[in-house]
């Protein structure tokens, strides 16, 4: 359960530091919001080095699937684009692909 509240919260803090970055440079708002999101994107980096899975390389493809998740609900809350079937039908095939690498039984 940690680790899933890791890979909501990294998806959060990229997506969230993006966007600021991009309201910034894209919609002309204050600097502080390109320093404010530069920072939460440093944090980002961070944040996937909590994990105790021990491959980097998948963590953050695991990590990419629960961004395309995150990225659709941003998307649809911030930004009012509601989401089509194959939003859904991609993102839905992410998260099972997540839960293979994640946690199917290896030898």
């Amino acid at each position: 359960m940690f680790a899933i509240f890791l890979f909501v919260l990294a998806g959060l803090a990229e997506i969230g530091g993006g966007y600021m970055v991009w309201l910034w440079i894209r919609e002309s708002k204050p600097i502080w919001y390109g320093i404010v999101g530069s920072i939460i994107l440093v944090v980002y980096g961070i944040i996937p080095t909590l994990q105790n899975f021990p491959n980097f390389g998948r963590v953050y493809a695991a990590y990419g699937g629960v961004f395309i998740i995150l990225a659709v609900l941003w998307g649809w809350g911030i930004d009012k684009k509601v989401p089509d079937l194959y939003d859904w039908l991609g993102a839905s095939i992410c998260v099972i692909g997540v839960s293979i690498m994640l946690w199917a039984p290896r030898h």
